[in-house]
């Protein structure tokens, strides 16, 4: 079975980035001495899952941070080649959550990490996530992308752990409850 799993950080009025992507208003609280959590995270995953607009921001970065296999899914990208560098590494696909999930079952992928607002808003929609640890970050910034957008109706979540950090960050984890269908 599939389980899906989210690692983000949001701005404390619930924004992944501003309108333009910028997120250095996340990297000026980058502090190295703390440890959020993320090398453990990653650690028992298979595949990261993203949209493209955290591909074409990773794609700013100095290096390509990620040693798991990257599915982009992205109806403009899908049919484009991937950069040289990376033709290992990334795959461009166009799919709806669900068929992501059974493609990614067909081959033995187990635990897949979610990234990206537009993509964790369709998982979301679909009840097609398992857990998500949200690291808040002590900002406002007023307008910008949402991690959560319009839902066709309420989405219970149960608090695992919630953790502060010196330089303010507030992470919480949390799983997201399924309604049985009856």
């Amino acid at each position: 079975m599939v389980t899906t799993h989210v690692f983000i950080a949001v701005s404390l009025d619930g924004f992944i980035a501003r309108e333009d992507g910028d997120i250095s208003w996340l990297l000026q609280r980058d502090d190295p001495t703390e440890d959020h959590g993320y090398d453990d995270f990653i650690l028992d995953k298979d595949v990261i899952v993203m949209g493209r607009g955290s591909y074409e921001k990773v794609m700013t970065f100095d290096a390509w941070p990620y040693s798991l296999p990257v599915l982009v899914l992205s109806k403009q990208l899908t049919g484009t080649p991937v950069p040289d560098a990376l033709k290992d590494k990334v795959q461009f696909i166009h799919s709806s959550p669900a068929e992501t999930i059974a493609r990614l079952a067909e081959q033995n992928i187990q635990r897949v990490y979610l990234d990206g607002g537009q993509v964790v808003q369709s998982f979301l929609r679909e009840g097609l996530i398992t857990d998500m640890v949200i690291t808040t970050v002590p900002v406002l910034i007023g307008t910008g992308k949402p991690l959560f957008g319009a839902l066709p109706g309420d989405i219970d979540l149960t608090l695992l752990s919630s953790r502060s950090f010196p330089s303010g960050l507030v992470q919480s984890t949390y799983r997201v409850q399924t309604k049985n269908p009856h």
